[in-house]
């Protein structure tokens, strides 16, 4: 029996570290991509470490594993924030955000998509945010992931053809470490933020991953180019 491969962006950490578990957990050998190694251990996942926001660096990485691995499932999950009210944000920045989360998705797509046609089919899962339907002082993250989001659609009818779904996960608010340091939890916004989630809680890591296991599912090929707000009912209303 073949082995099924995944690729992971920014996997070694918070919710990229969650999702590359739970792909293992669903029988995939799992590569994880990041510019450090996995926070756990013990995590069964080949590690490569690169600086996605090296355009040349990342070519070459996706290039080699394209090579080298039959990868049917491809998650882009890197991503930076550089949060800021309109009147502070530093212009500066755009490239930054807009080079890491959203050119390292295309990077990996345009790399991995020839092989998925080869085998067959595919899946493509964007980690983009609910930051896409508003919030203050996130003008360069929300464009980013906004980007993908629109981007997935795109493909997802492109792709479609060749038997490779394109969906998007849009999680919010998730307790991660980058979370917490974009929103201290002594700030009376972030407890009014945790106080406003239906469900009583914050996220987990692992509330996303549980949905991108699903796309990533081979039966989960009649949905594609869809968008799911993992928020514990914060989008809604």
């Amino acid at each position: 029996m073949q082995e099924k491969w995944a690729v992971v962006t920014g996997g070694a950490r918070n919710i990229g570290q969650a999702i590359c578990r739970r792909l293992l957990d669903d029988g995939f050998r799992v590569i994880a991509l990041d510019i450090v190694r996995p926070q756990d251990p013990d995590l069964q996942a080949d590690a490569v470490l690169v600086d996605l926001s090296d355009r040349k660096a990342a070519e070459e990485a996706l290039d080699a594993i394209a090579a080298t691995h039959r990868v049917t499932a491809l998650v882009n999950n890197v991503g930076i924030v550089r949060p800021a009210d309109f009147d502070a944000v530093n212009v500066d920045d755009f490239e930054a955000v807009l080079n890491l989360n959203t050119r390292t998705a295309l990077i990996a797509a345009k790399a991995l998509v020839p092989g998925m046609r080869e085998l067959g089919g595919g899946r493509i899962v964007m980690n983009t945010s609910r930051v896409t339907l508003g919030k203050e002082a996130r003008s360069l993250y929300s464009a980013s992931k906004g980007a993908m989001q629109s981007m997935a659609r795109t493909w997802a009818l492109e792709l479609a053809r060749d038997q490779i779904t394109v969906n998007c996960v849009a999680p919010g608010p998730i307790a991660t470490s980058v979370f917490w340091q974009n929103n201290p939890p002594e700030a009376e916004y972030t407890r009014k933020l945790i106080g406003s989630v239906p469900v009583q809680r914050m996220g987990r890591p692992e509330d996303v991953a549980n949905a991108v296991s699903f796309f990533c599912d081979p039966k989960a090929d009649f949905v594609t180019g869809q968008t799911l707000f993992v928020c514990g009912g914060v989008t809604v209303g």
